[in-house]
């Protein structure tokens, strides 16, 4: 087995689960907002519950915490991308369907393929067809009903959340910075960033940072979104995109629709429109084809 092979048996799981559990946000989210919980409280609580549990994951298997003044300028710049992505996403619920708003970060692969080209490292034409393709899968999602046309702040917002994605991304891709800087220990830094940023934010609302926090299922769902789409999928983003590219790992990102569209179909009774199961199949087959195609 040569080296190619075996990054490629540990980053396309990971790009996989990094999509599954970034598509879990709506599952704990939702029902967070619905109850009238700020956002900024529901992200500060997020990143802090992540914080203590990853901190508590390194010190257990004696990680060391040391990184340079470089280093901590990179990894603060990757923490505000995340933070703003994560931001943006929440927003863009309170206008748009959970399913549909988590649908559209998915262009973010657009967006690496295309800054990538700016960098010089252009893809290989499975990639860009895949691409293409599950772009296209995308669009036929997001189609509606006929109902009336999304709202455009929403749109706007999820399309922001993408970019900032994306950034993200290329970022620990390319930064040889941070290249030796464990997926765990950068993971950490990343979220201790968001953790300061929404603690500023909820101290400078006139809400108390619990206002609206009142049952057991709050603080599970606070706990399930920090570790699933939180922890879980930094963790394996930076695993897949350190073993099969910045490019690649983002195209495994379809699952991320397709379970936010799941769990708003399933938990939340958002339409499932035959229009919906037509773009899934298509991005499903279209990552099958450059999983297969370029395999090494």
């Amino acid at each position: 087995m040569n080296r190619l092979s075996r990054n490629a048996l540990i980053g396309y799981p990971a790009g996989i689960i990094t999509g599954i559990t970034y598509g879990l946000n709506p599952l704990f989210a939702v029902p967070l907002i619905d109850n009238g919980i700020g956002i900024g409280s529901i992200l500060f609580f997020r990143y802090a519950f992540a914080v203590v549990m990853l901190g508590a994951f390194l010190l257990f298997s004696k990680q060391s915490f040391n990184i340079s003044a470089k280093q901590a300028g990179v990894l603060f710049i990757l923490g505000l991308l995340y933070t703003m992505s994560s931001l943006f996403l929440f927003e863009a619920y309170n206008y748009i369907a959970s399913g549909l708003a988590t649908t559209l970060v998915f262009l973010y692969p657009v967006l690496v393929a295309i800054i990538m080209v700016f960098l010089h490292v252009v893809p290989s034409w499975p990639v860009w067809l895949a691409i293409a393709a599950t772009f296209g899968g995308v669009l036929i999602m997001t189609q509606g009903n006929g109902e009336g046309s999304a709202s455009p702040m929403g749109v706007a917002l999820s399309l922001g959340s993408a970019l900032v994605y994306a950034l993200f991304i290329i970022i620990i891709n390319r930064s040889k910075v941070i290249a030796d800087i464990s997926n765990s220990l950068l993971t950490f830094y990343a979220l201790t960033v968001g953790c300061f940023v929404f603690l500023g934010k909820v101290l400078l609302s006139e809400n108390a940072i619990t206002e609206g926090i009142s049952t057991s299922t709050d603080w599970l769902n606070l706990a399930g979104l920090a570790l699933l789409p939180t922890i879980v999928s930094t963790a394996t983003l930076a695993i897949a995109t350190r073993n099969i590219g910045a490019t690649k790992a983002s195209v495994l990102g379809v699952f991320e629709p397709i379970t936010a569209i799941l769990v708003g179909t399933l938990m939340f009774g958002e339409p499932l429109t035959a229009n919906i199961i037509v773009g899934i199949t298509i991005a499903i087959l279209a990552v099958t084809f450059m999983i297969y195609v370029t395999k090494r």
